[in-house]
């Protein structure tokens, strides 16, 4: 018997070659692609692994395509919620002229996606006990895998740089074309073909006047009939009802948190992110069903996390008083959108 390989069982950042894999892989040809990057895990190379799918074989395979669906994980780099991920799609979709639409799997449900039966779960068995000693090693060792139902699998080395901390502005965000789906339109979308938005038309000219934009939603904005199903009265008269059991129950949850009483008065200290009244007010719209938490989320200056504490914190309260908040049939997936309406809605309109 031969001496077995010494190995390191733990990452060491600067002892070793990093290696990352994102694969691809085709349920109807039962095809794999992986992409084996040496950089970062972000969502640039996500769709970078995605393109490079496409323009080697996807196209190819699927000429007359119009349309690509994508099942995906809820977090990571092409997580729902990274801003990255969309835009880099929106990006892939002006190129290739596909409605590229997404549907991600739950949080906590990743083993439910088909590419860890039918391609990593492979791809492990191949190379379990061989020591992954280079980029050369790793990229063999997954392009040999195979299965008895005709998996293939092609595998390449992705050297290109992808830098992490990139922003994504909500200007950036609000531009994107997208459609959120009717059903938990956060995990399921649709990214439609466009020009890119830095790209100047053919005949336009350097002194032709902006085109008018809509009005910043303001809080005021936010309370309006058409948005909140109820006369501005009635959700003033509910805001104050709520405060103070509100700060009644942030106090206790704060007293829980530290282990003792107040050393400080009260008023000072660590200020909430959200306001009592627009606790109320983001709830009301979030029962409303017209606009995800990641839009809330927008519209407040918060992020979807703390929309929904805060409708964890204000909903048991609005039923304890009986009050039932009706869902509407309308839908916004973008600031503008909600503008728009509000500028084109009569002023007692009503949405059921």
């Amino acid at each position: 018997m031969g001496e077995p390989v010494k190995v390191k069982t733990h990452d060491f950042p600067g002892q070793a070659d990093k290696a990352i894999p994102y694969g691809i892989y085709d349920t109807v040809a039962n095809t794999g692609w992986v992409n084996v990057g040496t950089d970062h895990d972000t969502a640039a190379f996500a769709v970078a692994s995605i393109r490079r799918w496409w323009q080697a074989r996807g196209r190819h395979d699927y000429p007359r395509a119009r349309r690509l669906l994508i099942t995906a994980d809820a977090g990571g780099s092409n997580g729902y919620r990274t801003r990255g991920w969309k835009t880099q799609l929106a990006a892939l979709a002006a190129e290739t002229n596909l409605e590229i639409t997404v549907c991600h799997l739950p949080p906590g449900t990743s083993k439910w996606n088909k590419i860890e039966h039918r391609l990593f779960s492979h791809i492990t068995m191949n190379w379990r006990g061989r020591p992954l000693t280079s980029h050369e090693v790793i990229v063999q060792s997954i392009a040999a895998t195979t299965t008895r139902t005709g998996l293939t699998v092609h595998a390449e080395l992705d050297t290109n740089p992808y830098p992490t901390g990139i922003q994504v502005s909500d200007e950036a965000i609000a531009a994107l074309p997208i459609t959120r789906h009717r059903f938990h339109g956060d995990w399921n979308y649709t990214l439609h073909p466009q020009p890119h938005v830095n790209e100047t038309p053919v005949n336009s000219t350097a002194d032709q006047a902006p085109a008018s934009t809509p009005h910043r939603l303001t809080p005021h904005s936010l309370q309006a009939p058409e948005l909140t199903g109820m006369p501005r009265e009635q959700l003033s008269e509910l805001i104050d009802t709520l405060t103070p059991q509100l700060e009644l129950q942030r106090e206790r949850t704060l007293r829980i948190r530290r282990g003792h009483e107040r050393l400080v008065a009260p008023g000072t200290g660590a200020k909430a992110k959200l306001a009592p009244a627009d606790r109320v007010l983001a709830t009301v719209l979030h029962q409303r069903k017209l606009a995800t938490m990641d839009l809330l989320g927008q519209l407040f200056g918060v992020t979807a996390m703390t929309i929904s504490r805060a409708n964890q914190e204000v909903r048991p309260l609005l039923e304890t008083h009986g009050h039932h908040i009706n869902a509407s049939t309308a839908r916004f997936r973008t600031p503008t959108d909600i503008t728009t309406f509000l500028a084109s809605s009569p002023t007692q309109a009503k949405i059921k």
